[in-house]
């Protein structure tokens, strides 16, 4: 290689290294690497002062059951039959980089998460999705029960621009859940990115107008707290919260999953007529009431002005019955009736030689030793005192919502009836 040519390559390296030195700031490969992981935020210091991983599964099982506790401490009413309005934040501010990659791509796939979260532990509920952007309210779904409707419209092109308003949003919702029957429970929920509202009008009276309209009004902030949020979720009744980072922001928004407790004017016992609407015949052609379009085989007919309706649950556009199927009453009966805690087994009981314990989980068969053999933290059921791993306790509280060794013994003392 000539000496031009070397200047050539070593003139190219040199283009290079600057290149690389505006990017990073002047800062080495490895420290940009530590600086986007945040690798040291998984360390903590031990009892000996040497630093080691956070253990995040124990880290997790431990919120979990102060979430668990707190919402058992008291026997409460709940609201079941939940409307609710999911308001986004697409001004301006929702395209900062504090939330990689953007606080727009965190909230849009938490809230695809949420929605799912919301429909699983309240079948008989539905929810409309709003958007900020431009100083202008727009409503991107109506009240409904589907899911995948919500999530195709949240996956379309959302665009961020302009000012936030609190106030136009507000109004909007209003007019919605001001038609809702009076034994639903009303709720609005606002992930706001601003750090300011401009508004057309008094928010101060738009406030008031949502606390007579019985509307529980919660906010979630990723920027920092503002007042006119938490004076709005005071009046309201509602929870308002600011996100430290994404994990925060996911466990913020699914406490909001589970049914609130319910309002004092709402606590009282009504009957509420539905209806149980039958799968129509696949080859059957008609017209669907939420549509408006011919549409082929599927759907379920209104059992009173037997309508074609597309999904469950769902108030019937023509004679305004609300339609549900047993299931979702079924999966909405646990809230009603949650299982008890569970009880966590404490060291001194785990380091006694003379007891005998049991070495494997009740629910998955896996084992509770740790390494050594030296039994592993777990809990257990007050009621029929099965041991369960931290995994089960999560599951059966969450998901089964029975215990599988109270209903063992349930259904052991049957058979042992029948035999008789």
């Amino acid at each position: 290689m000539n000496n031009g040519e070397g200047r050539r390559l070593n003139g190219e390296a040199d283009d290079d290294d600057d290149e690389d030195d505006g990017n990073g700031l002047g800062r080495d490969a490895w420290e940009r690497t530590y600086d986007d992981e945040r690798s040291w935020e998984s360390l903590q210091e031990d009892e000996s002062g040497l630093l080691r991983p956070i253990d995040n599964k124990s880290l997790y099982h431990s919120q979990y059951r102060r979430r668990l506790r707190t919402a058992s401490a008291v026997r409460i009413q709940k609201g079941l039959i939940r409307y609710l309005f999911l308001v986004i934040d697409l001004s301006k501010a929702a395209t900062e980089m504090d939330f990689r990659p953007s606080r727009r791509a965190v909230v849009v796939k938490h809230v695809e998460a949420f929605i799912r979260e919301f429909f699983d532990q309240n079948p008989l509920s539905q929810i409309g999705l709003v958007t900020i952007k431009d100083g202008v309210a727009n409503c991107l779904t109506d009240l409904g029960g589907s899911p995948e409707s919500h999530v195709k419209a949240l996956m379309g092109k959302l665009d961020c621009s302009g000012d936030s308003s609190i106030q136009n949003a507000l109004d909007l919702v209003h007019g919605y859940l001001n038609q809702v029957p009076s034994y639903g429970h009303r709720e609005v929920l606002v992930l706001y990115s601003a750090l300011s509202t401009c508004d057309p009008g008094d928010i101060m009276e738009t406030i008031q107008t949502c606390k007579k309209s019985k509307i529980r009004c919660s906010v979630i902030g990723l920027s920092a707290e503002i007042f006119i949020c938490k004076y709005l979720c005071q009046e309201t009744g509602g929870s308002y919260s600011v996100a430290l980072d994404e994990s925060h922001f996911k466990e913020l928004i699914l406490e909001h999953a589970p049914p609130p407790p319910a309002i004092a004017e709402f606590a009282i016992a009504n009957l509420i007529k539905m209806g149980f609407p039958q799968r129509a015949a696949e080859s059957s052609i008609a017209i669907c009431s939420c549509h408006k379009e011919a549409k082929a085989g599927g759907g379920y007919t209104c059992p009173r002005c037997k309508a074609r309706i597309c999904d469950l649950p769902t108030e019937c556009r023509t004679c305004g019955l609300t339609l549900i199927s047993s299931p979702h009453l079924a999966r909405s009966y646990h809230h009603l009736f949650p299982i008890v805690p569970f009880d966590e087994v404490s060291p001194s009981l785990l380091n006694d030689p003379y007891l005998k314990l049991p070495r494997s989980c009740f629910g998955c068969q896996e084992t509770l030793q740790n390494a050594g053999n030296k039994p592993g933290p777990r809990v257990s059921c007050p009621k029929c005192k099965q041991h369960f791993c931290l995994d089960c306790d999560i599951y059966i509280h969450e998901s089964l919502h029975n215990c599988p060794g109270c209903e063992s013994a349930r259904h052991s003392k049957a058979v042992a009836a029948t035999e008789e």
